[in-house]
């Protein structure tokens, strides 16, 4: 099976609302989207989060570094091969948002050869459960915003984004318990906005306020601090920011690591498999994060749903977006999703959505 075209799309999608991250503030999403066509005419998308602040990549450079650097290299190979294409793009450096784009596109493509979905393929659940981030806002925002998406899609698990502050995190997750009751469990994402000296009391009060699981509370390392402030911790440390490969894994797995972020929206769906079997070699459970994705690439991300996971998947950032470029709902009820029995994402594609909503690099 080997390439015989491709393309790349660029679309802008607005926002319900001003959406705050650690590192900025926006009112849409930029993506990109990557296709590989087989010589049998099988097709292959990925969907790339274009964030200066996430990716250290724009249109421009994302475009030329697909067309300039990475797929000259899969010319005359097997795309039906993962370690195959994984060993013609590895000489290339960095460029980690175009090599996610080419590893994702090659899995989407090779199930569409074979006419099954990956999640069955890989022996993965149909219907996966999740949680919704509720982002930094005032903390009475933030309680009216958990009870609103508790009531309308039922989800049993929020991921509350704190750093604001120790008082300010407090009096969010006081409120957003009190919004929402004792039955739906919170965990709390710091972004690593506290100081090393200060994780341990941070994780700690959290924890007493009924967070299950902290991550990122400070910038962690997989050294002596980080093997120290797990083995303190009532609750598990989730590792994300500084988690972005098997590598990394290895070394935080063995300074006593309990739970992994994986994204295959930012790492590939290959590398994040592979971390989540070396954790689970370790007897420790990943949790799938978000990368901020439209519905399209929540469904690609989801095609890799650990059955038995840290806490629920965190792809329901679509939700905030107004417009979607699929021509399907991807709708949740009881806080789970059902994935649908397409291999070929072409289908699903609305593609005069794609176009209405184009940018030009």
């Amino acid at each position: 099976m080997q390439l015989d075209s491709w393309s790349l799309r660029f679309y802008r999608l607005p926002y319900t609302r001003e959406v705050r991250w650690a590192n900025a503030v926006e009112d849409g999403g930029l993506f990109a989207l990557l296709e590989l066509v087989a010589d049998g005419g099988a097709r292959g998308f990925a969907e790339g989060t274009v964030k200066a602040t996430w990716s250290g990549a724009s249109p421009r450079s994302l475009a030329a570094q697909l067309e300039d650097l990475l797929l000259p290299r899969l010319k005359g190979i097997d795309l039906a091969g993962e370690r195959t294409v994984a060993q013609a793009i590895a000489p290339v450096q960095e460029c980690r948002l175009a090599k996610t784009l080419v590893d994702n596109a090659c899995w989407t493509l090779r199930a569409c050869a074979a006419k099954t979905p990956l999640w069955k393929r890989w022996g993965g659940p149909r219907s996966v459960e999740l949680t919704w981030a509720v982002t930094r806002q005032p903390p009475p925002a933030m309680a009216k915003e958990a009870a609103e998406v508790v009531a309308r899609y039922g989800f049993p698990t929020l991921k509350v984004k704190g750093g604001q502050g120790l008082d300010t995190d407090l009096r969010a997750l006081a409120g957003i318990r009190a919004a929402v009751g004792e039955r739906v469990q919170l965990t709390l994402d710091a972004n690593g906005a506290y100081l090393k000296e200060d994780a341990s009391a941070y994780v700690r009060a959290i924890a007493d306020a009924g967070v299950t699981v902290a991550e990122d509370p400070c910038p962690l390392a997989p050294d002596a601090a980080f093997e120290r402030l797990q083995r303190e911790s009532p609750i598990p440390i989730l590792v994300d920011n500084a988690c972005t490969s098997t590598r990394d894994a290895a070394l935080f797995l063995e300074r006593g690591a309990q739970a992994l972020s994986v994204k295959p929206g930012r790492v590939g769906l290959s590398e994040s498999r592979a971390i989540a079997a070396s954790a689970a070699s370790h007897g420790q459970r990943v949790a799938l994060g978000l990368y901020a994705e439209s519905a399209l690439g929540t469904l690609i991300s989801l095609q890799f749903a650990p059955a038995d996971s840290i806490a629920p998947a965190e792809q329901t950032f679509y939700l905030v977006m107004r417009e979607q470029v699929l021509n399907t709902e991807l709708r949740i009820a009881n806080g789970r999703i059902e994935l649908p029995d397409a291999a070929d994402l072409a289908t699903l594609i609305d593609w005069k959505a794609i176009e209405c909503f184009a940018i030009q690099p």
